[in-house]
């Protein structure tokens, strides 16, 4: 099987997982990027008020999601975009259970995504003092990218897998989880998490 996966990440509006304002996609096939995406979400009713926390971390105000497409409204598109793949985040846990409480809010069904995490394969990867997205993609040759702009982490963490699957020599990411002693997880219950961006 060829190396495969759509990365996957989110920004959330607060600290409910259910907040995500803002989503970035990259598909990759064959261990090259294909097609990206990345557009801004009005996040679920209830989960939609900004806080000042987040906004720092992410730059995205309340007024810049007031024409963007909702949850409800962007979700087959997003879905579509990923279509059967592996989704890749950098700590997965986070992206996936955006995912998960977003639709759980708006009373969609969440296609049951497997997953693996690129914060575990650059910590099985490589020798750094941090693992932070901006350190393990530098490590990876991708440096130099706007953080937390979520077109932008998706591709770093692309990256990361990319070339974490060169250097082990594995063909696709099942492969890549076996040489690393990791796993590609598969749909879980929801796990109550608190949000950061």
């Amino acid at each position: 099987m060829p190396l495969d996966f759509t990365a996957i990440d989110f920004e959330t509006a607060n600290s409910s997982p259910a907040s995500a304002c803002s989503v970035g996609l990259v598909r990759v096939r064959g261990g090259e990027v294909v097609a990206t995406a990345g557009w801004l979400i009005q996040p679920p009713p209830g989960h939609d008020e900004f806080q000042e926390w987040n906004v720092r971390i992410h730059g995205i105000q309340p007024q810049d999601v007031l024409s963007a497409a909702t949850w409800v409204e962007q979700f087959d598109r997003l879905c579509a975009f990923a279509g059967a793949d592996v989704l890749v985040a950098h700590n997965a846990g986070f992206d996936l259970n955006v995912l998960r409480r977003a639709a759980e809010a708006t009373d969609m069904s969440c296609p049951p995504y497997r997953s693996l995490c690129s914060l575990q394969v650059a910590r099985k990867t490589y020798q750094l003092d941090s693992y932070r997205l901006p350190v393990a993609a530098a490590a990876a040759g991708f440096a130099e990218f706007s953080h937390h702009d979520a077109l932008a982490d998706a591709r770093a963490c692309a990256q990361i897998v990319i070339d974490a699957a060169r250097r082990h020599g594995a063909t696709d990411v099942f492969a890549l989880a076996d040489a690393l002693s990791l796993r590609v997880t598969s749909p879980a219950a929801p796990a109550l998490e608190r949000a950061v961006a």
